[in-house]
């Protein structure tokens, strides 16, 4: 471990946490074969940003608090930000991005926001746990962010997200990363979706009314990642155009309705923490095969 990087690893997989963004820039079995996206820049050098305090964008990149317009880019700042490590085991790592100047200057709230990323056999649990220390109520989303190979590596065949319930609802799209006013009949049949770059021809699907807190990636057969996510209802699908990789983000929250310049805790998605209180949101990724 040094202090820019943070390596966890058991006998099912191993992983490294960077102290910029507390961003997972690792995934790896036991074969060493590492499934996370590799943050190729020709692309897009992402990995696995934390989206916080804000899933999306804001109308003119500003959120409205108390009446008042602060800058807010999209996503939120702590994937730009530097982590204090908190703890560290050889299977646990806690890292902490705490409220200062520079953080109220966009977003005007006290907030304490840990992530725990530790791994239990062949699952990396990854948590979020977002503390209000201030003595006013604190708006905020959340969303998970990681980027996984596509193909992932040793799978051959068609790739596919499998959900744990059928899918019915109409997607969303983004118009000039705002929520579109029209929404898009789904693209999964049931409860399969067969991956094809085609479906991101217009940017990401995202799924403001889904059912599934479980789903599957992966081909038919051979190595898979299993996802977990009981705290976050919202969920986006996104790649580049014909880039090797799938984001796979479950949220809470997503981008402003197209025209949406109200109250920051009045967006939807947004939830609210009372002062003196917590809320988790948690993930789970098991590597199979």
């Amino acid at each position: 471990m040094t202090n820019e990087v943070i390596a966890l690893s058991n006998d099912w997989i191993g992983v490294e946490i960077a102290a910029l963004g507390a961003e997972l820039i690792r995934l790896r079995d036991k074969g060493g074969r590492d499934f996370l996206w590799s943050g190729d820049p020709q692309y897009w050098n992402g990995r696995a940003p934390l989206l916080f305090p804000m899933v999306g964008r804001a109308l003119g990149d500003q959120i409205k608090v108390g009446g008042k317009h602060y800058p807010l880019p999209q996503h939120g700042f702590a994937r730009r930000s530097r982590f204090e490590t908190v703890s560290v085991s050889p299977t646990r790592a806690v890292q902490r991005l705490e409220d200062s100047e520079a953080t109220r200057a966009g977003f005007p709230y006290r907030f304490l926001l840990d992530i725990a990323h530790e791994l239990r056999g062949a699952t990396l649990a990854v948590s979020a746990t977002v503390t209000n220390p201030g003595e006013v109520s604190l708006p905020v989303s959340f969303g998970f962010h990681p980027a996984f190979r596509w193909p992932l590596p040793g799978a051959n065949g068609q790739h596919e997200i499998m959900f744990e319930k059928d899918e019915t609802a109409p997607v969303r799209r983004l118009d000039e990363g705002l929520i579109a006013p029209r929404d898009v009949p789904t693209p999964v049949a049931g409860r399969r979706l067969k991956l094809d770059h085609a479906l991101f021809a217009e940017g990401a699907l995202i799924f403001d009314a889904l059912a599934s807190r479980r789903l599957v990636y992966g081909p038919s057969d051979g190595p898979s990642l299993a996802f977990s996510f009981p705290d976050l209802p919202h969920l986006a699908l996104w790649t580049k155009p014909d880039a090797p990789f799938l984001c796979i983000e479950p949220w809470q929250g997503f981008a402003a309705p197209a025209g949406f310049d109200g109250e920051y805790a009045e967006r939807p998605g947004v939830v609210t923490i009372a002062p003196g209180a917590e809320r988790v949101f948690a993930m789970e990724i098991e590597v199979r095969g």
